[in-house]
């Protein structure tokens, strides 16, 4: 537009004047707020700063009078930059532009929605379970729940140390070990349409990598193969076995200083197999990121696409997650909550923020990028039976016993006892600094998500209170009747 109508100027001007006409009440808070705008600059990233606000504003306003229409427009938006193929997870201009389009969209509508599901939905116990979460030790939280009274969203701490801000309610934060829920997902569709067997041996999928023939798709998904972990095992008798660098133990100077490194998901597999395996396949329960790795290989060695194609093919596209992203460099998209890493340097403790980080050294083991509302609709859609046929969703949830008290694992998922007597499926991942909670009632109808940032260390120092987080959360959310499953 800007090369037929002119200066960027005119350009802008003239776009908020179409959004006018074709979007209505969107449009004309645009052309309203344009009038406002400071339109200096000579690039149209820089006049899209400046106009992206009024974008936010705009959604806020449509949110409060027409949540439908809302929802349409932001559909209608995501659709035109999957169809430019535009993918905010390809670093570049148009994807950076992608991101923030993106962002103003959810930050809008997210916003509207937000105030609608706090107000008049007071809900003091979770007000309580996230301060008191702060005050053992995390830098902040936000959590989202569903259930029979509504949404509640609420966030406590700060967004960085040192600072003021609370978190963003759905903001995005790296997910870790949910991103096994989205593999196993993947998986499951394609076993769905045809292409993968569920009890087929994996080395049909893969043979260059010379996997134990009795080791089958379904063992991967269930961490039943035995393969050993790459980032390392830890024996019953407290024997330690490394892997790769990781952040926790006597590795985690290392891996601080190692932490923008790329790592071949290829090169993770070939270190796990040059160890010897856990036990036979098939014949226990080991949970082995190695596992997942192997999925993501079989994914793209099936399909002919990447991973994060897939995800956009099968997950992320049809149910709009706009702040799901399978990254493939050290960013993350804005807003967030920063997460640190302390350690010892010279004799010195360091706090460093490690927001940035290349989280290919655990690949499909835990690398996604999401947000409490993305996690929210996920988990509702798959339980919910949206996105797996119903014979597939029930193997999905069948529990195959871990030796953990009241927690088995299905396919991608654990199966929980709770406190009063329910059950829930979940997942769980911390990521350096960040942690994911995410949990439903068997039917996807009541579903907790948390997000969480703190100071993680090499000695894992937040695990006690990461655990006694998660168990209050449960408790306070799921301790009444539960739910049936589906079908």
């Amino acid at each position: 537009m800007a090369a037929a109508t002119g200066s960027p100027r005119k350009a802008a001007t003239n776009a908020t004047v179409a959004l006018t006409s074709a979007t209505g009440l969107v449009g004309h808070v645009l052309a309203a707020k344009a009038r406002d705008i400071d339109l200096e600059g000579n690039t149209v990233a820089a006049l899209a700063d400046r106009v992206l606000p009024a974008l936010t504003a705009a959604m806020k306003l449509l949110g409060k009078q027409a949540p439908a229409e809302a929802d349409n427009f932001r559909s209608t938006i995501l659709l035109a930059v999957e169809s430019a193929q535009v993918h905010p997870d390809k670093p570049s201009t148009t994807a950076e532009m992608a991101r923030k389009i993106t962002a103003a969209l959810d930050a809008g509508g997210v916003a509207a929605a937000d105030g609608a599901a706090a107000a008049g939905r007071d809900r003091p116990e979770l007000h309580k379970a996230i301060e008191e979460i702060v005050d053992s030790g995390f830098v902040g939280v936000s959590v989202r729940g569903h259930d029979e009274r509504g949404e509640w969203v609420g966030s406590a701490g700060t967004a960085e140390l040192g600072g003021s801000a609370k978190p963003p309610t759905n903001g995005h934060v790296r997910i870790g070990s949910n991103t096994k829920t989205f593999i196993a997902t993947l998986v499951l569709q394609l076993v769905a349409e045809g292409k993968v067997g569920l009890d087929t041996p994996a080395a049909d999928y893969l043979p260059e990598f010379g996997l134990d023939e009795r080791i089958t798709v379904r063992m991967l998904l269930q961490h039943t193969s035995g393969v050993f972990n790459f980032s390392g095992e830890v024996y019953d008798d407290g024997t330690v076995a490394p892997g790769i660098a990781i952040p926790y133990g006597t590795t985690g100077k290392e891996w601080m200083d190692n932490r923008f490194k790329a790592y071949r998901p290829q090169e993770l597999v070939e270190l796990a197999l040059s160890k010897p395996a856990r036990f036979e396949p098939g014949t226990g329960w080991s949970y082995s990121n190695t596992n997942y790795v192997l999925a993501r290989l079989l994914i793209e060695k099936v399909t002919g696409r990447s991973v994060a194609e897939e995800m956009r093919r099968l997950i992320l596209g049809p149910l709009a997650l706009s702040g799901t992203v399978v990254p493939d460099g050290p960013e993350i998209p804005g807003p967030y909550a920063h997460a640190y890493y302390r350690y010892e340097d010279a004799g010195e403790q360091k706090t460093v923020d490690i927001t940035r980080q290349n989280p290919s050294w655990i690949s499909s083991g835990g690398d996604m990028i999401s947000t409490t509302q993305d996690l929210h609709t996920f988990i509702s859609a798959l339980l919910g039976g949206k996105l797996l046929p119903s014979p597939l969703l029930a193997e999905m949830c069948t529990p195959h016993p871990t030796g953990i008290p009241d927690m088995d694992y299905g396919l991608g998922v654990f199966v929980v006892n709770t406190d009063g007597g329910g059950t829930v499926i979940c997942h769980n991942g911390a990521a350096v600094g960040h942690a994911a909670l995410m949990y439903s009632t068997p039917d996807g109808s009541k579903t907790l998500i948390a997000a969480l940032n703190c100071v993680d260390d090499a000695d894992l120092s937040i695990a006690a209170a990461f655990q006694n987080a998660r168990q209050r959360l449960v408790n306070e959310v799921f301790c009444g009747a539960p739910a049936r499953p589906k079908g």
